[in-house]
């Protein structure tokens, strides 16, 4: 049997994460919770998920803080992130994919397109842990 991928969950919004979680469970996904950017950026280095979804405006530290600190590390810069958030400016989506978010959704958010999304992204990464590329 298959190793249920695992999604960090990155927002401070209790209904949005209740929402989000059911509908990933309910895809069969491992779902970790993050409510800020501090707890996000230790949880995505010690728990290393397969797919990050995460909210721009979360207390401690910003979504593109976190997003641009997890891809600058190596270990971590293969890791797809999706920003999901309601800030919809377009500045706010260029900023996020300079800080290397691999897709941008706007809450309100349709749920069948960001199943879709992390279907993508996940199948572009191998779900083999820890595959590190030799030097």
């Amino acid at each position: 049997m298959a190793e249920k991928r695992k999604i960090l969950l990155v927002d401070d919004e209790p209904d949005i994460v209740k929402t989000v979680e059911k509908r990933l469970q309910s895809e069969g996904y491992d779902v970790l919770i993050a409510a800020d950017g501090v707890d996000a950026l230790e949880k995505a280095r010690i728990e290393k998920p397969d797919l990050v979804i995460l909210d721009l405006m979360l207390p401690k530290m910003d979504g593109y803080k976190v997003c641009a600190m997890l891809k600058k590390d190596s270990r971590y810069a293969k890791i797809p992130v999706v920003m999901f958030t309601a800030r919809i400016q377009e500045t706010d989506e260029k900023l996020g994919f300079e800080c290397g978010a691999d897709a941008y959704i706007t809450k309100p958010f349709n749920s069948r397109e960001l199943l879709e999304k992390i279907r993508i992204l996940l199948s572009q990464r191998p779900s083999t842990p820890e595959t590190a590329p030799s030097t």
